[in-house]
């Protein structure tokens, strides 16, 4: 009679489940979380320093300044996304304000308004076929583009501001009008800042965007049509570049050449960079692309308002952009140039 007796195995340890918040965390993201904390310090010192930072018009003058900085910077992230850069955003920008308040004073706003956008698509065009066909690097590229558009901007209105639209009902809706008692120019940049986000999050396009900018070998591999989807995030840009130089016109009254987009590149870059997008492809999101831009509106109110010399803001959009560059590379892991493994 066999007494050995069977001995039941333990059962096997389940683990913790996440604390709520480790979950929102997860859910908000560490990023986000840091821009937010960054934000409400940047809020607290400004208003104990200056007392109007908290007055609702002031408010209201942060967000119709970044609607359109933070519109180049949605489709920047897009761009960067997919491993490349579009640096001629601002000069697109100032090309179609120029293009919109020219055909404007001859034909209305409305093909004002479509001849822009119609601008637009022709440089994204050329951004992407520079770079699928000709084969070079997007940097050199758009770099090259910058130039050319901003000079084809300056020849086109021999350097002047053209045409007036602060007369317009339609330009001055989008100037001063508001929707649902939001400002216009805040309306379009969040209704094309969600639109951006669904597509990337939620379609078989963003997520093959994402793969692009991740591993190009691997997505040829498996089928994506890589040329096809440069092209098109080019076009894309160039549209939305374009929708930003139609509301410069609307906002200054008229068509500006270079003074109402210049820099802009630089910001979208470097709101792009300091959301979380990564300058190697494959990383990146819409939501701390809008955080960034609000926590660059309200350094750049702020340091008006504390009558910090403007030429300051440039040295601190720079300097925040090399520091989003470093916290990237420090947490890739990446190998430091010059030095040993």
């Amino acid at each position: 009679m066999n007494t050995t007796q069977q001995v039941a195995p333990a059962p096997a340890a389940t683990p913790d489940a996440p604390s709520f918040a480790r979950r929102v965390v997860g859910a908000v993201g560490v990023q986000n979380i840091s821009l937010l904390i960054a934000i409400v310090a940047l809020i607290i010192f400004i208003g104990a320093q200056n007392p109007l930072f908290f007055g609702i018009d002031n408010v209201r003058v942060i967000g119709t300044a970044v609607a359109i900085s933070g519109l180049l910077a949605v489709v920047q992230t897009v761009v960067i996304i997919m491993g490349a850069l579009d640096i001629s955003v601002g000069s697109i920008a100032g090309l179609a304000s120029v293009a919109s308040a020219m055909i404007f004073t001859t034909a209305g706003p409305l093909l004002g308004v479509a001849g822009a956008i119609g601008i637009g698509i022709v440089c994204g065009l050329i951004n992407g076929c520079i770079i699928v066909f000709g084969r070079v690097n997007p940097v050199i590229a758009t770099l090259a583009t910058l130039a050319a558009f901003k000079g084809l901007a300056q020849l086109v209105s021999d350097g002047r501001a053209q045409g007036y639209t602060g007369a317009d009902p339609f330009f001055t809706f989008l100037a001063r009008g508001t929707i649902l008692g939001i400002p216009t120019l805040i309306a379009v940049l969040i209704v094309i800042a969600i639109l951006v986000h669904v597509v990337l999050r939620y379609t078989s396009i963003g997520r093959n965007i994402y793969a692009v900018g991740g591993n190009d070998i691997a997505s040829r591999l498996a089928g994506i049509n890589i040329n096809r989807y440069i092209l098109g995030v080019y076009v894309l840009t160039g549209v939305i570049a374009a929708v930003a130089g139609i509301l410069i016109t609307a906002r200054t009254g008229s068509g500006q050449p270079v003074s109402g987009s210049e820099g802009l590149e630089l910001e979208s870059i470097t709101a792009a960079a300091l959301g979380g997008a990564a300058l190697k492809g494959g990383k990146g999101t819409i939501a701390g692309t809008i955080l960034a831009v609000i926590l660059l509106g309200i350094l750049t109110n702020g340091m008006t308002l504390l009558d910090v010399n403007a030429f300051w803001q440039n040295v601190a959009k720079g300097a925040l952009l090399v520091v989003a560059v470093v916290i990237q590379q420090l947490r890739a892991g990446d190998r430091r140039i010059g030095l040993p493994a």
